[in-house]
């Protein structure tokens, strides 16, 4: 693959680095396809997950929770290596953060997982899970993003 220049700053034709270019460039047809491919792996990695480890309906849901926070330590990984660590094609930040890893980690199914426990009374099980998804995902994230710079690591 050729390696594209990344694009200048331009406050009069931003490009968001998630999106690409904005919809009316014909240039985004590589970003969706990007997305799109990145979506469907990261999506059987996650439903291969569930199906390895699955929760019980009225269970804890430990394998959505891992999931979460796996995936926004990788979030944080991922950002400093081809933000901050190596010049990359435009598409892997697309590919990988936006598609594998928005399509691992599962939020939707965290809302339903808090509707379900507290729709059974479980008010002791939504409260936990709804503070540990969102703590463990926030500390996953800013210490991986450390942790990466400090070491240095390289993509």
């Amino acid at each position: 693959m050729v390696e594209q220049p990344r694009h200048p700053i331009d406050p009069q034709h931003p490009v968001d680095p998630d999106t690409g270019p904005s919809p009316r460039s014909a240039a985004q047809g590589p970003v969706v396809l990007a997305v799109s491919v990145g979506g469907v792996i990261g999506a059987l990695a996650r439903y291969g997950a569930g199906r390895a480890w699955h929760d019980g309906p009225a269970q804890f849901p430990w394998t959505t929770l891992g999931i979460n926070v796996l995936g926004c330590v990788l979030i944080g990984v991922l950002m400093v290596l081809v933000t901050e660590r190596a010049a990359v094609h435009d598409l892997w930040r697309p590919l990988l953060g936006t598609g594998v890893l928005g399509g691992f980690t599962t939020f939707s199914t965290y809302t339903v997982d808090l509707q379900r426990a507290l729709a059974a009374d479980r008010w002791g099980q939504a409260v936990g899970y709804g503070t540990l998804t969102v703590a463990g995902a926030l500390a996953g994230v800013a210490a991986a993003t450390t942790c990466t710079r400090l070491l240095g690591v390289r993509a």
